[in-house]
């Protein structure tokens, strides 16, 4: 599909819409799909798709704010010199798009020509679905301006039955459809991309994809070696318990075992062993032999595990025995909430965190875990 994404600004200026367009085009492109932006401001921050910068279109923009001055008086011969001049800019710039996202531009006052000139659009010929994506209202204010209920302001409150209408919220829902309830608009949170926030390695990415790690409703990380000392079919059991919480949960076990070393495999066995009887497949992921779905295997570097810490919503420990506990300094560091037994040594580091005896039983240190998540 061919998406265009339209505002006044995009990045470098900064606001809350322009990071919105960004993180769309971003995720979009990310989908396969065609992405290109169009705005009045900004520059071309990107070569992952084309930016195009119309001066026109920007909420500053001399001509504009003089064709929306005189507007208010009741003269349009500017206004509709530019809503010429924008249609135009539009259709051309169009003409291969399947759908345009318009952020916030039907709404707000900023540049009546642009509203005009997409209202026009979405009825011309071979013209692309137009979904308006809105963040905000003046008429949401208790003493909107007097001119906004005037023609031709007031196509910024009447929707066009053409249009398709999405908003970021249920509360703006309610504030949009009190306009007018002949229009029902979508909810579409905002959101956020994880990927580029937290500046993710590719191999990470590329983990986090075949695994579904943002669709799960927990992700717990343990970067431990896998030996007997560790314990690690106390964690699977505990995950388990989670799992019969009603949670999605994904466990990933990042550490390495040594294949010369018989004791060490007998464990790893063992270990698959309580995977598969506990019917824990789909929910705890062992890097130590993990191959990619092009079946080209993965190496954990520092990079690597720095981003399980960012993508996980807990470290949870189960050691028998440990002399340190430096897993638990790295998940504090960036704030991760931790779950790890009461031994001597994490009792020493830790504060703030969620203890629990070795002995308790791993549903009862399940829904521990839960509560202090909670």
């Amino acid at each position: 599909m061919h998406i265009g994404i339209l505002h006044y600004s995009c990045p470098p200026v900064v606001g809350g819409v322009e990071e919105m367009l960004h993180q769309h085009a971003l995720i979009l492109h990310r989908m396969g799909q065609s992405v290109c932006i169009l705005a009045g401001m900004g520059e071309i921050f990107t070569d992952v798709f084309p930016v195009r910068i119309e001066s026109v279109l920007g909420s500053r923009h001399t001509q504009v704010s003089k064709a929306n001055e005189q507007s208010r008086k009741g003269d349009y011969r500017l206004l509709k010199k530019l809503t010429n001049t924008i249609f135009k800019l539009l259709v051309d710039w169009s003409s291969d798009l399947d759908v345009i996202v318009a952020h916030n531009v039907l709404q707000m006052p900023f540049n009546l020509p642009l509203a005009l000139a997409l209202r026009r659009l979405v009825t011309s010929n071979n013209a692309p679905a137009i979904v308006s994506w809105a963040h905000d209202s003046p008429y949401f204010q208790h003493h909107p301006p007097d001119f906004l209920y005037h023609h031709p302001w007031t196509a910024l409150h009447n929707p066009h039955p053409d249009i398709h209408y999405v908003t970021i919220s249920e509360s703006r829902r309610v504030l949009f459809e009190e306009q007018d309830r002949a229009i029902k608009w979508k909810v579409i949170p905002n959101g956020i991309d994880p990927v580029s926030f937290l500046y993710l390695d590719p191999k990470s990415v590329k983990l986090a994809a075949e695994l579904d790690l943002f669709s799960r409703d927990l992700v717990v990380v343990q970067p431990s070696r896998i030996t007997p000392r560790k314990n690690v079919e106390l964690a699977i059991h505990i995950v388990r318990g989670i799992k019969l919480l009603g949670y999605n949960i994904l466990f990933i076990l990042t550490g390495a075992y040594d294949p010369h070393e018989g004791r060490a495999v007998s464990y790893y066995r063992r270990l698959k062993y309580w995977v598969n009887e506990l019917d824990l497949k789909d929910n705890i992921a062992i890097l130590a032999e993990y191959r990619f779905k092009d079946r080209t295997k993965l190496v954990p570097s520092r990079i690597f595990i720095r981003d399980l810490y960012l993508m996980a919503d807990m470290l949870l420990m189960t050691s028998k025995d440990e002399g340190f506990g430096l897993p638990l300094l790295e998940a504090g560091l960036i704030k991760l909430p931790i779950a790890c037994p009461d031994i001597p040594p994490f009792v020493e580091i830790g504060r703030d965190i969620c203890f629990f005896h070795l002995d308790d039983p791993p549903l009862s240190t399940a829904g521990r875990i839960i509560e202090y998540l909670g």
